[in-house]
């Protein structure tokens, strides 16, 4: 029991994407999970399954969240089944709503740039005024001016989506093993050996690092350098109320279960994850000011959490040179990536090579040589 085709170190919604998708190739993963008070990004997720201003730059990311996009309807459909749990997902595109027209110029500005760097590749948006909006989006207030409209984007719940990973794992004869801290990766006759302390450990061929903010020290152990950090966020929860519209926007959506998340923080606070008044009070006053209904209802939660950032924004996807076998898998779109994790990056981790149509995101690219220097 302590051997297995492949360990996925790290059992948020990147690794536990990876890990179905290992299983669902027939492969035998072995999913190893830390404690439960670790640092996770994956319970303090918005939830967006979100393409539209994602790429800046960086064609091949915004290439991978489109693709993404388009395999996320039949990615939460199999899912659903092989967990025998709901995967709620709706792709109904979602807006990018602006109060002034300076807000609404920068966001057009934004898609514009992405659309010509495209380049051959479609990025579908339209510049909506403020009664095609209303039309769409019950309850606008008057403040909106317009917005950016994409039909990429949708939305989904994220604890059901880690639920169903889980589930779906384990019944495709996966393992999950919890309470975990990796102490060690070295190489193995035949594969490689992940040490986690008190004489425990695993062999497997393959191992796939994807343990969030955990990533900087474990690929380090590979010869990786991944300078991942912390960026902290807040998210508000109103009560439940009937189902007003189905589409997400950029800083509010309403979930499968009638409640609205207010988002849109982000601040560097190291690794501290407060609540904070001051934040929940912004949060509530700009989306108000978008849906004023939303002065009626009342907050019954908040949470904070801490995304996992590289220094340009953009995931990291590698092999180490010095254990071939070893790949790390990192980023903070966990949830628009996640049928891109399980569906095609899985079946390039079991066959040992990432393709070159990613190489730009690899870790390679944040080298600096000693003539830049």
């Amino acid at each position: 029991m302590n051997s297995a085709d492949a360990i996925v170190i790290g059992g948020g919604l990147i690794g536990s994407a990876v890990a179905y998708g290992l299983a669902r190739l027939g492969l035998r993963p072995l999913l190893i999970d830390g404690a439960d008070d670790a640092l996770r990004a994956s319970r303090a997720n918005f939830g967006l399954v979100w393409v539209q201003g994602k790429g800046l730059d960086r064609p091949e990311y915004a290439d991978w969240s489109r693709q993404a996009s388009a395999l996320w309807p039949d990615f939460a459909a199999e899912l659903a089944e092989q967990a025998g749990s709901p995967v709620p997902y709706s792709r109904p595109g979602g807006v990018a709503l602006a109060l002034s027209e300076d807000e609404l110029e920068q966001s057009v500005a934004l898609l514009e740039t992405l659309r010509h760097q495209a380049g051959g590749n479609s990025y579908p948006y339209e510049v909506l005024d403020h009664d095609r909006l209303a039309a769409m989006l019950p309850g606008l207030g008057p403040r909106v001016v317009g917005g950016t409209y994409c039909p990429l984007d949708g939305h989904t719940n994220p604890l059901k989506l880690l639920r169903a990973l889980h589930a779906a794992l384990i019944r495709l004869g996966g393992r999950y093993l919890g309470g975990r801290e990796v102490t060690g990766i070295a190489a193995a006759p035949g594969g490689y050996r992940v040490d986690c302390g008190n004489g425990e450990c695993f062999e497997a061929g393959k191992v796939a690092i994807a343990a969030g903010l955990g990533n900087r020290k474990l690929a380090a152990m590979v010869g990786l350098k991944v300078p991942v950090g912390p960026l902290w966020g807040q998210i508000v929860v109103t009560e439940r109320c009937q189902p007003l519209f189905d589409m997400p926007t950029l800083h509010l959506r309403q979930t499968d279960e009638g409640s609205f998340l207010l988002g849109a923080s982000e601040q560097d606070l190291g690794c501290e994850t407060p609540a904070r008044a001051d934040a929940m009070r912004d949060m509530a006053a700009r989306n108000a000011a978008m849906f004023p209904f939303l002065e009626g209802l009342q907050i019954v939660r908040t949470w904070s959490g801490l995304r996992v950032m590289t220094p340009d924004g953009f995931p990291i996807y590698d092999r180490s040179p010095s254990h071939p076998g070893v790949f790390v898998v990192t980023g903070h779109s966990g949830v628009t990536t996640a049928a891109n994790h399980a569906l095609r990056l899985a079946p390039w981790i079991a066959e040992g090579a990432l393709p070159e149509a990613i190489a730009a995101l690899g870790s390679h690219r944040f080298d600096v040589h000693a003539s830049a220097a």
